[in-house]
Parts: C-alpha cells; structure tokens; sequence
C-alpha cells in the first residue's frame, strides 16, 4: 500500500503542488504574523535592555501606597546616600515643541540624561551627548525627519517657560523596535535644562549603578528601607521582566486582530482544499474501487487519501514559511506607512516556536480538510470498478431537509442578532450583536449554496448566452451540473468579498459622514490652528491675522478646561458667522463674562439647566472658576458648550494664548490668494499651520484609504486564495471531462468555443461569488454602521459605487486569467485521445 502511495504522489505531483499553493498562502499570513510578532519582541526587549542595563535598583512610585504623582528631588538624593551606590540618576520626561529646519515646530518627546554615563540608556551614532543646558541630542529618526544636523541651532518651546534656543549636538538610537512609533521627535538634555522647560518635570524612576562587590537584593532592600512604604523598589532584573512581560501582553493585543485575518484566510483555504480532495476522489472512483478489488481495506483507502493530503500540507508548510518571512517584511512596512515614516528598520526573526507553528498549521489544516473526502473514498464499493461512467459523487443530490432547516434556523438567528444589534443602547453590545448577526446569515448563505446555484447562475449567464451562444449555454450547464462543487468552489469567494465590501461600505460611510459634516464644522474659509498639541497659538497671532487686507473677520478661540471636555471661549462677533449654536433653552443674549451656555448633552449627562453654576478650569492646576448657565444649545466643535473669549483668557491666564483662529476672507476673495496672503503671516510663528474644509476632507480621505488599503492587503489574500480555487477546480475539470470535451469538439465545438466555454464557466463561478459576497457584504455594512448608533454616533450608510465596480470588473479580469491553462489544456487535447480515455 505504500509504494501505492508513493506512486500515486509521483502521478499527480503537479495536482497536489499546484492545490498546496492554497494552503501555502494562508501559512504565509500566520507566519508572517508570528515573525512581525517576533519583531516587536526583539525590539522590545532591545529596547528595555537599554533602559535596565547596568541599572541595579529601580525605584518607583507604588500607586497603591502612595499620592505622589512624580518622585521628588529629595528622593533621589536618599537613593545616593545608601551604601553600596556608586551611582544615581532619576529619569524624566516632557513634551515640548522642537523647531525643525523650515522653523515649523514638531511635538517633541524630551527626556533627561542621566549624569553618570553606565546608566544611560542611548547608544551615542554621531556627535556627543549635551553637557550644557544650551544643548540637545536628537533621535537619528529625528534628525532625518527635522532636517536638522549635528551643529544646527533650534528652539525647544516651553509652554509655560518660553523658547530655548538650543544647538544639536549629538545623534543617538532609541530603539530598533517596529512598534516604537506615535512619539513624534525625540530628544536628551542635561537635567539642568530639563528643570527649566516645566514647573515639575515628571519623574517617573529613579535608577541606582551598584559598586563593585554589592549584592543587587541587598541593595534593593536598603533602597526600600531608606525611601519608604510609598515606594515600588526592584533589582534591575527584577523590573526588566516585569516590563517585557507587560509588553508580550501588548504584543498579542497587536498580533490577534492579524491573526484574525489568517485565520480568515485559512479557512478560505480549507475549502479550496476540500474541494480539490472531493475532485480527486471523484475522479479516483475507479482507481479506489480497484485498489478494494485487490485486497484493500477501508482503513488503508482512507490512510492513503490523507497521506496524500500529509504531503501536501509538508510541502504548502516549507513554501509558506519561507513566503511568511516576506510577509512579515510587508506588514512591517505598512506599519512605517501607518506610522508616518516613523518606523524602525525591518527584522524578521525566525524562531523554533514560528517554525513548529507553520508546520502544525499546515498540516493541520490540509489533512482536516481532507478528511471528508477520504472518508467518502472508503465508501466506494469493489463493485464499482466494474463501471463505464465514473460518478462525480454526491454533487448532483438535492441540498437535505437537515441543510434547509439548519439554514433556515440560522437566518432566524442571524436576524435576531441583528434586530438586538439595532436596539442595543450601548456601542459595544451593538456591534458585537451586529456582527454575530451577519457571521450567522454568511454561515446560512454557504449551507444554502447548492440551492443557490442554479438560480443565480442562469440568472448571470443571460448576457454572456446572448453575447456568446452554445459556449456560453453550455458553461451554464456545466456550472448546475455539479452544484455542490460549484458552491463549495464559489464559497471561498464568497467569505473574502463579503468582508472586503463590508470593510468598504463603512470605510466609505464614515468617509461621507465626516465630510457631510465638514461644512457644519468649518464654516470658516480657513482655521489656523497649533501644529503641537496642548501648545497655545500667541495672542497677537489673530490681530496680525485679522489685519490682512484679504480677510472680513479672523475669530481667535480659547478652550477651557473641564472634566474629560472643554468649553469653547469665543468672542460675540464670532457667533452666527464662524461659530454657529443653536439655543434650546435660555438666550445667548445674556452670554457675557462669567457666563456659560451648555450643549443639550452636556446638560443631560451632568443634569444641570439654566441658572445652575459650573466649575471648568485646568484640573491638574487646581485652578478653578465657577460659571453660570445662561443657555442650552447644540452645535458642532464647541465642546461641552461656549463662553467669552475674555472669561476663558481669564481662567487660562496660566496658559496665554488661542487654542485656534478662524478666518473669514472677504467676498470676492479666492481660496489660493487667501492662504496665500495667510501663509505671509503664519510662517512667521513656529506653531502656527493653516488648514481648510478641502485640506482636512483630503486628510479624512487619505487615512481612510490607507486605513481600507491595509484590510483590502489583509483580506486580499483570502480573496486571491478563492480565485486560485476556481482556477485548481477548473483544472481538475478539465481532467475530469476529457471524454465530454472530446466528444464536443468532434460535434463540432471549435476549440476557441471550447476555450470560450471555460472562460464563460470560471466568470460564472467568479461573478456567483462575488454577487452574493457583494450583497452579504453590503448587508453586513449597513449593520455595522447601523450599529455605531447604539453609541450615540449616527453615520450615514453610504455604498461606494465606484469601488464595488472596480471589485466586480477584477474578479472578471481575475476569472478570465484563472481559466487560461485550462482552457489551453483542454484545446491541445486531441479529439481521438480524448475519446480513447476510460
């Protein structure tokens, strides 16, 4: 039986290969997945190593124990103090704004360096590390992304401290971890500078060097004796595995929803499988019957149609390890994009563990899918091998009552889901409901595929029937014949396309609510806001702005804090022309210094009215005011409502300066000369950046369509899985109905009809999965953005036309290319050979 075995692998080595390309394709996603995972790790860990390396004792602040917010001055000197310390430095960190070489500022990530040089926690690349509070080392990252060089001179902008002016004098590596993005620029100053740029840096750890010959528990221990109960106290080591053991959690929380998509696209891939094992066996009926006629039994049939299935999960296992390694190269890149060129430099780590789990996967899923058909394989009766016409199997049987019902009760299901999704208040009970809802309707349209076929076939096949004629009737027919193949072929496709337009249609729905809106929210011709976050526009910014002879009104704003929100400071002129409330309750009228008109919702959540009084102001200041409410209104952008320009300057007097100004261009005036005129004004103020309704509609779109293009890439790999499977089922096909093909082409079919007839065939498979994914899809779209009401966020259902088009026109194109090589085999056949087949 095994050299049966091995003789039937050597027969059909191209079959099994070419079916393994499915299965390759998902291993490559997992591998790739578990490499980029690795990646993050490695980086990780690099980059912790550098912040625990030499470091002996770490002292933080214990949140359980303690109110402190930052750790002291004076516990630093405490920690120097002990025995056995040779050295201590505390690290800090604050955000300032970094002036680049076109004078713009960049939101900077600043940190101290620590004065004794074992415990810093920077790889110096060029230059020196600042000495001086006039001094500052950029990230490498930085230095090429600011233009900035060793030598040049910038500023580094203190909120509340003013400018620094600043030379660069060194370039050092942070880290080489793929996920160390989000932290705009990077810099290291001396600890004198870093005292200057807040009232109290932030310090979050103080790290102590040991002396040669001290025990790192001992000295662990005096640390924690010396600073007190308030205090987290840990080796080194100790605080090294407590933070990569935080980040693996991270890690997986990153990894998971990519795994999803592997997942998604190894199940596409079993059904290739499954479907190209059905096939064979099918075509085998004889072979098999032959086999039992001679002495096999039903265990060594099915042993040897999942040994064959072994085989080709080993070979699909090596092929998508080495293809998971680009993979992970790939995802690394769409990362950097992501993260606006922010990434590190691409590693793909290959462990033991990643290798065993391509392996497993494999394998696992290949001779799982396999198991069906082998099992049917050991139902075929010696008997059999006594017949002319070999039986396609079970594919020509009507769907049972057990199919119908089940997916008759699964619809019922998915709808209730759905229905409970719609009335769900909360967002995430909403969603999940909603998308439970439309998993259970996709699993009732795959049970209910058989039924589907003939309908929806003849239904598409009209136009390429009048189009074509006989080929095309005839690709028809052979597309009913098997519905159970057909279905099971189509059903891959189905899955993938349903999820790309899903994914699509609320892309595109929240694409169209945001710029629906934009004019609600911008009735300004431009805003000039702050290029860093928290950092107030300069006073005089909007009186240099309103002076411009091009511009009718320039509204400067002031947003005061309050709990989790802000009310918006705006002066009278700007209400009803860039700022526009409409009153519920009260009257804007009676908004003047002191006073405060809420939005309804505010209202509502915190349960005050008219007449109530309000407490804003900035929490961690401490510095309070308590308002009257005069009105009730609704609006967008305003916050949690609106008062006077001067009452929030007033309550901000900490902070001076406008958070943005909006800008009115006189009649007559056009959008280019407008900001032109502007930009003569804004480029002389680092923090100022101009942005209009068009500008922030182009920025909405771009990171939609990045945000699309990065699912489109993770989901395009299931979808080019199902479009290989209708290609491998054609092929197999073809195999199949060498006899029919012959006796065709003798009746007179030409063999551009027949090459006609399994392109119209595939473009039948291809289109009957692409309708009905684009349908479900569609279904599946207006659920979830239907769902996003339960959070109180109303988005417009909006069907992307254009795109679903481009899809429909690509599974076309994708069908007709697929369908290629079979259809040049089938050709070559010669008719005299084709009919000698048995």
């Amino acid at each position: 039986m095994l050299r049966t075995i091995i003789a039937g692998l050597r027969a059909r080595t191209a079959r099994l290969v070419l079916s393994s390309i499915a299965i390759a394709l998902g291993v490559a996603f997992v591998t790739g997945t578990l490499v980029l995972g690795d990646a993050i790790d490695a980086g990780s860990r690099e980059e912790y190593a550098k912040s625990s390396r030499n470091v002996a004792v770490s002292a933080q602040v214990n949140g359980d124990a303690s109110e402190l917010s930052s750790i002291p001055e004076s516990a630093l000197a405490e920690v120097r103090a002990v025995p056995g310390v040779s050295g201590a430095d505390s690290r800090s960190t604050v955000w300032a704004a970094l002036v680049d070489s076109k004078g713009k500022a960049r939101e900077a990530r600043v940190q101290s360096l620590a004065t004794t040089p074992e415990l810093r926690e920077f790889d110096l690349v060029d230059g020196r590390f600042p000495q001086s509070a006039n001094e500052i080392a950029l990230d490498e990252r930085g230095v090429k992304s600011t233009g900035l060089t060793i030598g040049s001179t910038t500023t580094l902008m203190s909120q509340e401290h003013g400018d620094h002016r600043l030379t660069v004098v060194g370039a050092y590596r942070q880290s080489s971890n793929p996920m160390s993005l989000g932290y705009g620029e990077q810099g290291v100053v001396t600890p004198e500078l870093m005292a200057r740029l807040g009232d109290e840096p932030v310090v979050t750890e103080v790290v102590a060097l040991a002396a040669p010959g001290s025990d790192h528990a001992q000295l662990r221990d005096a640390v924690a004796a010396a600073l007190g109960g308030e205090y987290r106290v840990r080796t080194g080591a100790q605080a090294e595995a407590d933070t990569m053991e935080q980040l693996a959690k991270q890690g997986v929380n990153f990894t998971l929803p990519l795994l999803v998509f592997a997942a998604i696209s190894l199940v596409v891939a079993s059904m290739v499988i499954y479907n190209t094992f059905t096939i064979l066996v099918a075509q085998r009926t004889k072979e098999l019957a032959l086999l039992r006629c001679v002495g096999a039994n039903r265990s060594q049939v099915f042993r040897s149609v999942l040994a064959e299935a072994l085989v080709m999960g080993l070979v699909a296992s090596v092929l998508g390890l080495g293809a998971g390694i680009g993979v992970a190269a790939l995802l690394q890149r769409g990362i950097g994009a992501l993260g606006a060129g922010s990434a590190a430099g691409v590693q793909t780590p290959i462990t033991w563990t990643t290798a065993l789990a391509a392996f497993a996967v494999g394998v696992l899923v290949t001779v799982l899918a396999a198991v069906l058909p082998a099992r049917k394989a050991t139902r075929v009766a010696p008997i059999a091998a006594l017949r002319n016409q070999i039986d396609s199997g079970d594919d020509v049987r009507r769907a049972g009552k057990l199919r119908i019902a089940s997916a008759v009760l699964l619809v019922l299901a998915g709808a209730g889901a759905l229905v409970v999704g719609q009335r769900a208040e909360q967002l995430e009970m909403s969603m999940f409901a909603s998308a439970a809802g439309a998993m259970l309707l996709l699993a009732a349209v795959l049970l209910l595929g058989p039924l589907l076929v003939g309908p929806v076939n003849r239904l598409l096949g009209i136009v390429p029937g009048l189009l074509f004629g006989v080929p095309a009737k005839l690709a028809v027919g052979n597309a009913e014949r098997n519905p159970r193949r057909t279905a099971a072929t189509t059903a891959a496709l189905i899955v993938g396309v349903s999820i790309v337009v899903s994914v699509t249609v609320v892309g595109g729905s929240v694409r169209e609510t945001a710029t629906q809106r934009l004019d609600e929210q911008y009735p300004a011709d431009f805003t000039v806001n702050s290029s860093v976050y928290g950092r107030q526009l300069p006073v005089e910014l909007a009186d240099r702005l309103g002076a411009v002879p091009q511009v009718a009104q320039a509204e400067p704003t002031s947003e005061v804090y309050a709990e989790n929100g802000y009310f918006l400071g705006v002066r009278r002129s700007a209400l009803g022309s860039v700022v526009l409330p409409e009153v519920v309750e009260g009257s804007l009228d009676a908004l003047g210094d002191g006073k405060l008109a809420v939005t309804d919702e505010y209202a509502k959540s915190a349960g005050i009215t008219v007449g109530d009084r309000v407490k804003v102001g900035d929490v961690e200041k401490r510095d309070k005011a308590e308002l009257e409410v005069v009105a009730v209104v609704t609006g967008r952008q305003i916050g949690y409502g609106l008062t006077t320009l001067g009452t929030a300057e007033s309550v901000n007097s900490a902070r001076p300066g406008h958070s943005n100004v909006m800008v009115k261009l006189k009649e007559g005036v056009g959008a280019a000369d407008g900001r032109a005129a502007l930009e003569k004004v804004t480029d002389t103020s680092p923090l100022a950046v101009i942005s209009s309704a068009a500008e922030t509609r182009d920025l909405i779109n771009s990171q939609v369509d990045q945000m699309l293009g990065f699912v489109w890439a993770l989901i395009g790999l299931a979808v080019l899985i199902a479009l290989f499977g209708i290609a491998n089922t054609l092929a197999l096909s073809v195999l199949e109905r060498t006899r029919e093909t012959a006796l065709l082409r003798a009746l007179g079919l030409t063999k551009g009809q027949l090459r006609l007839m399994l392109v119209v065939e595939s473009v039948l498979m291809a289109l009957m999965g692409a309708t009905i994914g684009l349908v479900l899809g569609i279904g599946v779209g207006w659920a979830l953005t239907s769902s996003f009401g339960g959070g109180g966020i109303e988005i417009a259902l909006d069907v992307p036309v254009g795109q679903i088009a481009v899809m429909l026109v690509a599974a076309v194109v994708a069908a007709v290319i697929a369908a290629a090589m079979p259809a040049r085999r089938a050709a070559r056949t010669s008719i005299v050979s084709g009919m000698a087949e048995v």
